[in-house]
């Protein structure tokens, strides 16, 4: 069984899944990470180029390897959820966790980042990220198995709430 974090960038995906990694030994996958390294350029340089469906396309792909593998924690990109074909397989082969934030803890964790995504360019703030956050939100929950909400936590409690769903 693999665990898919899932939620909005910023709200912790790929912390919890290090820490996953270093108190727990899990496997990480960081799906833009996988897909940086394998295009050879990073997410905005793949969107400029080739398109956000071109990257969208990536994802699928990658997670069609993923399903075939067992014991990753894996670190989904903030639209991996949006594809039911995506959805479909990452129910195949694991469990689903959405890290639920609000828009101020989003935006105050990304607001100090050089390396704004693609889709926040020219809006960093709170008013179009929680939009945005809006039209994924049903997503996010009818893809998921669980619900972890990452306000005021620290890191050791939300990879603690989320370690106690696969033991």
């Amino acid at each position: 069984m693999n665990l898919f974090l899932i939620g909005f960038m910023g709200s912790g995906k790929t912390a919890a899944a290090k820490y996953l990694h270093s108190h727990h030994g899990l496997t990480v996958c960081e799906t833009d990470q996988e897909i940086v390294c394998r295009e050879g350029k990073q997410i905005a340089e793949i969107f400029d180029e080739y398109g956000e469906e071109y990257f969208r396309r990536a994802e699928t792909r990658l997670l069609e390897e993923i399903s075939k593998q067992d014991g990753l924690v894996v670190s989904c990109g903030g639209c991996m959820a949006m594809r039911r074909e995506n959805v479909s397989l990452m129910k195949g082969c694991g469990r689903i966790i959405y890290l639920k934030a609000e828009p101020q803890t989003v935006f105050n964790r990304l607001s100090g980042s050089p390396n704004v995504r693609p889709l926040l360019r020219g809006h960093m703030n709170t008013e179009y990220i929680a939009g945005l956050m809006e039209k994924r939100r049903p997503f996010y929950e009818a893809a998921s198995d669980r619900v972890v909400s990452v306000d005021g936590k620290t890191i050791m409690e939300v990879g603690e709430e989320i370690f106690a769903t696969i033991v």
